[in-house]
């Protein structure tokens, strides 16, 4: 999807890019109205897909995250099991406490670890579809300034003519 909105988003600038420039007026061009509004409905309707894209996203991490903590918590009953059941003598029963400790801030350790890559996955998905959406944004700014500055021009060169023709006919 995002390579999609990518596409459309060059489309778009290209397009934009290679319009012919305006007689004294180089920083200003004309492009076909109905080709750039279809690009940006295009645009418009992949934007909600990226969106859901991220959505699926933040849910699979939170899965993730609580997949981590139900192992984590399998691992300490299970090391809670493993010393009861190791009773005996002091030193059998610290050895068995002490493992217990191990394993259950290993399983810690590796829940933090996974939370914390999961985290990191998801921002860096969600920073990317923001930057996305951003950049379209801005093109669809940019070319709607540019879109009114033409209309605006053209509305008053044709006033212009107006007044012109107006006052040839009173002179005659």
């Amino acid at each position: 999807m995002a390579n999609d909105v990518q596409y459309l988003i060059d489309m778009l600038y290209e397009m934009i890019d290679g319009a012919k420039g305006m007689p004294f007026a180089p920083d200003k061009c004309v492009i076909i109205r109905e080709d750039a509004l279809d690009l940006l409905d295009e645009l418009r309707g992949q934007l909600p897909a990226e969106l859901k894209k991220a959505q699926d996203l933040i849910r699979a991490r939170d899965e993730y995250v609580e997949n981590a903590k139900k192992e984590a918590e399998k691992i300490r009953r299970q090391a809670d099991m493993d010393a009861r059941t190791i009773v005996g003598e002091s030193e059998i029963t610290r050895v068995a406490r002490d493992k217990a400790r191990e394993i259950l801030r290993r399983a810690e350790e590796r829940a933090n670890s996974m939370i914390g890559v999961a985290n990191e996955y998801t921002d860096d998905a969600l920073r990317r579809t923001e930057e996305a959406i951003q950049m379209a944004l801005e093109e669809i700014r940019e070319s709607r300034s540019r879109f009114r500055s033409v209309s605006n021009e053209k509305l008053q060169a044709q006033q212009a003519r107006l007044a012109e023709q107006a006052d040839e006919s009173d002179k005659r």
